[in-house]
């Protein structure tokens, strides 16, 4: 299979940007643009900045949109819109240079607890517009798997591949830092080959930590080797730094050798 590797840093959205030139430096074919904090897609003063960066380098484009404060699974519905909105904002600019925008999916507030199965329809509905507009933008939107705090829809692989069923325009993103931190990276690996996007990071199984690989306590060594396996397409370091991101480059080059 054949694995491109990205880098992206949560991190870092409040930089300034020319730290992304150390992306190419550091040995990866692209980056994954964190469209939140000082990357927000919709601000064209931001986009401008980052079409230079594009432009002067040869990294290709992924991008995760917003998710600070955004919940698509809300009841409360001027917020579930807004969200809505930023998050087809995102994709509509993110066209022009990808195909690939992955999203993540909401969570219960105080209300939704109350009412979870209404919550997890909101999520559903949401999506379906979502999909609606990334399929018009010829995108498609990838639903990642969430971490271990219970309130978060779609923790867990039925979870996730359930939500999208059937819904045009939308595809699945795993992460295999946030399948740890519910002790689910197994249960999630025979998902990998309906995978169109792939996140990769370590930490201890209890947080989203976002070490190198090799620092927490996944396995690498095996589920490097079913990525390599059953996987093909963009695979996203999510770092904390690009000292990190080159040692967890060592790492998922040996599962191409």
């Amino acid at each position: 299979m054949s694995i491109s590797p990205s880098f992206s840093s949560s991190a870092r959205v409040w930089e300034a940007i020319e730290w992304v030139y150390g992306i190419e430096e550091t040995g990866y074919e692209g980056w994954e643009i964190v469209a939140d904090g000082a990357y927000r897609l919709d601000n064209p003063e931001t986009v401008s900045r980052i079409e230079e960066v594009i432009g002067s380098t040869g990294l290709s484009i992924t991008v995760h949109a917003p998710y600070a404060d955004l919940n698509l699974s809300t009841l409360n519905h001027p917020i579930w819109r807004e969200s809505i909105r930023q998050v087809c904002t995102c994709i509509e600019v993110a066209s022009r240079w990808t195909d690939r925008v992955t999203l993540h999916p909401g969570y219960l507030s105080p209300v939704g607890k109350m009412m979870p199965a209404a919550a997890w329809k909101q999520q559903k509905e949401a999506l379906v517009e979502i999909g609606r507009t990334a399929g018009e933008h010829s995108v498609l939107a990838c639903l990642e798997n969430m971490i271990g705090i219970r309130e978060f829809l779609c923790r867990m692989p039925e979870e996730l591949v359930g939500m999208v069923e059937g819904i045009e325009g939308v595809g699945i993103t795993i992460d295999i830092g946030h399948a740890n931190t519910v002790g689910k990276v197994p249960e999630f690996l025979p998902f990998l080959k309906r995978a169109a996007h792939l996140h990769v990071h370590d930490n201890h199984g209890v947080s989203d930590e976002h070490l190198a690989l090799g620092k927490g306590t996944i396995d690498w060594d095996s589920v490097g080797a079913r990525i390599a396996k059953d996987y093909s397409g963009v695979l996203v370091v999510e770092g904390r730094s690009l000292e990190e991101g080159k040692s967890s480059l060592d790492v998922v080059k040996g599962w191409r050798s």
